[in-house]
């Protein structure tokens, strides 16, 4: 059982940064694979990036390539996702996922740890 605890959220105007953080327990780290997915009111939680267990392959979604950057830390067990050149529809629930296989995926069914996710908030 793995436990995937978000943290870095906050509120940020257009333009700005923000880097998150997902620190996880309870397995070994560096087995899974991660991925951020987010969901903003009255839609779907969407995929953001995702990076397979040695950091060497990562993924994005059209909407955030070139702006976002997922990296990890094994030897912490901790993913990161930078987040620069914010916009407001950047604005939503932003949720760090394990996937109990060493290569990444977009899909969020393929993920078997969630956390509770941290809000980011851009205005404009």
């Amino acid at each position: 059982q793995v436990h995937v605890v978000e943290s870095g959220g906050g509120w940020v105007q257009a333009g700005g940064s923000l880097r998150l953080s997902c620190a996880a327990s309870g397995g070994t780290f560096s087995r899974y694979a991660m991925g951020w997915f987010r969901q903003a009111p009255g839609k779907e939680r969407e995929f953001v990036a995702t990076i397979a267990w040695s950091g060497g392959r990562t993924y994005y979604s059209d909407s955030v390539k070139a702006r976002f950057t997922i990296s990890r830390d094994n030897a912490k067990n901790t993913v990161y996702l930078q987040m620069n050149s914010l916009k407001p529809e950047d604005t939503a629930v932003y949720y760090c996922a394990a996937r109990s296989t060493t290569d990444y995926h977009t899909r969020r069914e393929k993920y078997d740890y969630w956390g509770q996710g941290t809000q980011v908030t851009v205005s404009s």
